[in-house]
């Protein structure tokens, strides 16, 4: 069985990977934005592969991956495949295919109930039931789309790189913006995620709740409500798809 070419098109960043049936390689990414099939065929010129499994919440991106990779098998992830999980949602075609991706990984490598905090240009959240199905989720805006707003909306305000804070008491511009970004972000995810606890059956005595994403290192580090931090887990979704498609 030829290895597969798995791709997460996402709204920041495009990340490539080739996996075997049990294995995922080593991740390669290119901006989103002005993303052309000239710098992915350079990007992927000396990968072998024999099939492609596409996950896309950028539908003109994604247009144009599919196009590129037209001469090979493609399978674009929806709620309309065979995931190998249950979806018990109203309109299960309109979850994003990464949010499914990550719900497909989390189903496989930790037990249900199970959180999936996805820190990308939004915060998405999630959630399996008891039993391992898809049931909804919760959207709030990215850390760095906060920080971003901040800097275009007010005159004397930096654009700054994210990190941890020395303090909560900011000793300067930038450090109080980090405070408000950092501490401030991990109260708006303990707080759904106690909500969730609270709500979801069998949640209270056991919740598995897994960061992934851009900032999943930085925010986890302060949430002991964060059981693991999995980089790879939305590649990884991807995987476990192509396994049961390609064989």
């Amino acid at each position: 069985m030829a290895p597969h070419l798995l791709i997460d098109n996402s709204n920041s960043f495009t990340k490539f990977a080739v996996s075997t049936q049990d294995r995922l390689g080593p991740v390669s990414s290119l901006p989103t934005r002005g993303l052309s099939a000239n710098e992915v065929r350079t990007l992927v010129s000396d990968w072998e592969y024999g099939s492609i499994v596409l996950c896309s919440v950028v539908p003109q991106s994604a247009d144009l991956l599919a196009q590129t990779f037209a001469h090979l098998p493609v399978l674009r992830v929806s709620s309309s495949i065979d995931l190998g999980i249950g979806i018990d949602y109203p309109a299960p075609q309109t979850i994003g295919a990464d949010r499914l991706a990550n719900a497909v990984a989390a189903r496989a490598f930790f037990q249900t109930p199970a959180v999936v905090v996805d820190f990308g240009t939004a915060v998405s959240f999630d959630i399996l039931s008891q039993e391992g199905n898809y049931v909804g989720g919760v959207i709030a805006p990215g850390l760095e789309a906060m920080t971003n707003y901040l800097h275009e909306r007010t005159a004397l305000l930096p654009k700054i790189k994210l990190l941890e804070p020395p303090d909560v008491i900011g000793k300067s511009t930038e450090h109080a913006m980090l405070a408000g970004a950092v501490y401030g972000y991990r109260g708006l995810v303990r707080e759904i995620l106690a909500e969730i606890r609270r709500t979801l059956p069998g949640a209270e005595k056991g919740l598995q709740v897994v960061a992934t994403g851009g900032y999943a290192e930085l925010i986890a580090a302060g949430l002991p409500e964060i059981s693991s931090v999995h980089p790879s887990l939305t590649l990884e979704g991807l995987r476990l798809i192509a396994q049961r498609h390609f064989h």
